[in-house]
């Protein structure tokens, strides 16, 4: 059984905790921290605690992202908090060294990360403190040359971002059914469902104000749980996704692990010929080293929209299909596909039509990407 373990944010969180609890306590400082991971709990083991001067201390935490084959292992992660007299705000997030900027400079802290903090500090905070935190990744700029922020607009380092505080290996088959259980879930309240493939596409949703209830995590079993969310009666789901994964459904792939199987070259080379493309594309398409590189060529050649337009409404239509034939349930499938960069490439025009998240401004933007917040992808392509 491959063992969970936590995301980023959880250790920055536990190591400011115990530093601010050093320096409200007189005692010995805590060896381990409990957290609220909303939903859920944890207990933080805490490598180290130093009280610097009255008013500021210093926590240490290890990352231990459980069997993830994640850069971030054995990370330290340091929390350098400092009170004073209370100011506008009660509680001050910063970026030190090694945690990344956006393009504004403000620090790469994103939605979940930050109600992580004000759920777990602002109850320590008394009424006329301010609490300043400053995250410290010793090792995040070297980490970061390892990942795209640069490409997706974080600057020096890593970013504390995700939708849960649990790390858990998204391709494993023994996490299948907890991938099920929580669709589940969520269809019986949202039964619009956003299906993301690992991290990249979960930091996508984010950027595109997407709702957390509406999202579901697949890893690599979109067509377990396609037919799941067509037995549980859910009404539409968007598929939304890196196009170097999603495009393997055009090919009839329903595991999109690189293990058991891996076309996209071949797949969007077809999807060349069948817009009516020469030979001269389609052999580019498949001496392409990436899935990346042959969506390059084909913006060079005016290709591009029309073959990456084909392609999405072919896996709607074959997701549709896989539905129908092991559910026997007709479900709308809308497909958005974005690049290396986040950036959206093409979608269908179900994932416009047939998804609705409740409000006007949250369909436009499956349209339009939220500015300003811009976060990494962290998951190397497969």
């Amino acid at each position: 059984m491959a063992r969970t373990g936590y995301t980023l944010p959880v250790f920055a969180v536990a190591a400011a905790k115990a530093a601010l609890i050093g320096l409200q306590n007189s005692t010995d400082p805590p060896l381990s921290i409990a957290l609220d991971l909303l939903p859920g709990s944890a207990d933080i083991p805490i490598h180290q605690v130093a009280t610097l001067e009255k008013t500021s201390a210093l926590a240490i935490t290890l990352s231990d992202p459980g069997d993830n084959l994640d850069l971030t292992r054995n990370t330290p992660i340091w929390a350098w908090v400092k009170t004073s007299q209370r100011q506008d705000q009660a509680l001050v997030l910063e970026a030190g060294m090694g945690l990344g900027k956006t393009v504004m400079g403000e620090p790469a802290i994103y939605n979940y990360a930050r109600r992580l903090f004000e759920a777990n500090l602002l109850p320590l905070i008394r009424d006329d403190q301010t609490v300043t935190v400053q995250i410290i990744l010793p090792a995040g700029r070297q980490l970061a040359q390892r990942t795209s922020n640069e490409a997706f607009g974080i600057l020096e380092g890593l970013a504390l971002l995700g939708t849960s505080g649990i790390s858990q290996p998204m391709s494993a088959a023994d996490h299948l059914e907890e991938f099920r259980a929580t669709l589940q879930q969520k269809v019986k309240t949202h039964p619009n469902l956003v299906f993301c493939i690992g991290s990249n596409g979960q930091q996508v949703a984010q950027r595109l104000s997407i709702p957390e209830e509406a999202i579901v995590s697949t890893g690599n079993w979109l067509g377990a749980l396609l037919v799941e969310a067509g037995l549980y009666n859910a009404k539409s789901v968007l598929l939304l996704g890196y196009q170097g994964k999603l495009i393997k459904l055009a090919g009839g792939i329903f595991n999109t692990s690189s293990h058991l199987a891996d076309a996209k070259l071949e797949i969007i080379a077809a999807a060349v010929a069948e817009v009516g493309g020469d030979i001269q594309p389609v052999h580019a398409v498949l001496q392409a080293q990436t899935a990346d590189a042959a969506h390059k060529i084909l913006v060079e050649l005016g290709l591009a929209d029309a073959v990456f337009g084909a392609l999405a409404a072919k896996i709607s239509q074959k997701a549709e299909n896989y539905v129908k034939k092991y559910a026997d349930v007709s479900l709308p499938v809308g497909v958005i596909l974005f690049d290396r960069k986040g950036q959206i490439i093409t979608q269908d025009g179900k994932a416009i039509e047939q998804i609705n998240f409740g409000s006007h401004e949250s369909k436009n933007n499956l349209l339009t990407p939220v500015g300003g917040e811009t976060p990494p992808l962290l998951t190397p392509e497969s």
